[in-house]
């Protein structure tokens, strides 16, 4: 018997699972209960109809997953068909690549119980240095000490993806008009995955299902490939150029963030008892729902990366986060993605995880980067 919350196993005669805690007394003796494609799915059951346009996940059309450890057929026991390996559950360990420039792993670690994170990816074009390449990467990550946040998380990040997948607005010529008009897409997303998250909340929670959120959307214009990133917690983006330093492009909401604007040592601010405290979240107690706006103009070749603090907790530096690319040495997303799940997972997997990421091939018409400060709607 297995719980019909967590699917975590259970006791013999057991009444509440040791795991999340939930009472099971009235579950049925069988397999886990069937996932709801509107609130738990993973994008392998994902058909046609249920995704987004643009979007195609790792196995397409609810057909049979691969092996994570093989690559062959997972069979209906969730075992794999060919070398036997136990394959976790598909809201454990999930992959998205709309695109071959655009993928995206999320992963439950190795400490946590479930994935409390989640992602949601659109991508059109050839991208690289093809043209015409679009793409949005949105992260949430639910808050592990609230209700049901593994469900609020991926509602949330299926409905922000959702209001981007038009480009953004040009305004009407000028500078502050489109930077207006921006703001005011970014605005929407927020509070369309606020509204996914508040229809999940239990009546009466003491703890309400609250999650992180960071979007990137990256898409050509006149001055080049333009890159635009909204936050509101601690899940961040980056810019990491090949053979350059990158570049943190997100604000965090939290303590560790405040304490470093006050003059303490990033690392010391981040791997203290505050390091992981977020002052800012979506959920019903929100505080406010304005996130943090940047803008920049990229350069040469490079990757988007847009994750959960279960991968930059481990390399929060961009220094470290280029290192770790190089080591990977792959132009291909898929395969960095699932390179960087390794390395934090290899570092201890104290978090779920989730890495997005866009390969840049396209030379910007412009030779310098520019970054604008925060922006509020």
């Amino acid at each position: 018997m297995n719980c019909p919350h967590c699917a975590e196993p259970l006791a013999d005669g057991a009444a509440f699972c040791e795991a999340c805690g939930k009472p099971v007394a009235a579950a049925p003796a069988a397999a886990p209960a069937p996932v709801d494609v509107s609130q738990e799915a993973s994008p392998f059951e994902m058909t046609a109809a249920t995704r987004a346009p643009g979007t195609r996940a790792a196995a397409v059309g609810g057909g049979p997953r691969p092996c994570l450890q093989c690559g062959a057929v997972v069979g209906p026991d969730g075992y794999c068909e060919s070398c036997g390996t136990k394959q976790p559950s598909e809201r454990d360990h999930f992959r998205e690549q709309p695109v071959p420039w655009v993928a995206g792993v999320c992963d439950r670690g190795i400490r946590h119980t479930r994935n409390e994170d989640a992602m949601a990816l659109h991508a059109t074009g050839q991208g690289g240095g093809q043209g015409g390449g679009r793409a949005v990467l949105v992260v949430l990550d639910g808050v592990s000490n609230t209700d049901d946040s593994h469900l609020a998380s991926l509602a949330g990040s299926k409905a922000a993806r959702d209001v981007l997948l038009t480009p953004l607005p040009a305004g009407m010529g000028t500078d502050e008009s489109r930077n207006a008009a921006v703001a005011r897409v970014f605005g929407e997303s927020v509070q369309a995955a606020q509204a996914a998250i508040v229809a999940l909340t239990p009546a009466g929670s003491t703890k309400p299902p609250s999650a992180t959120y960071v979007v990137a959307v990256l898409e050509d214009s006149p001055a080049g490939r333009r890159l635009h990133v909204a936050n509101i917690g601690d899940s961040r983006a980056y810019w990491l150029p090949d053979g350059q330093p990158g570049v943190q492009l997100s604000v965090d909401d939290s303590v560790a963030q405040a304490q470093i604007a006050a003059g303490m040592d990033r690392k010391a601010a981040e791997e203290g008892p505050q390091g992981h405290a977020i002052t800012r979240w979506l959920g019903i107690d929100a505080p406010d729902l304005v996130p943090h706006l940047t803008e920049t103009v990229l350069t040469g070749p490079g990757w988007v990366l847009v994750c959960s603090d279960g991968l930059w907790n481990y390399a929060s530096d961009p220094a470290r986060l280029v290192e770790q690319v190089a080591a990977a040495a792959t132009t291909d997303p898929m395969a960095l993605a699932v390179a960087l799940v390794g390395f934090a997972n290899g570092c201890g997997g104290m978090d779920n995880i989730t890495v997005a990421l866009a390969r840049v091939e396209q030379e910007a018409a412009h030779t310098e980067a520019t970054t604008e400060g925060d922006t509020h709607g």
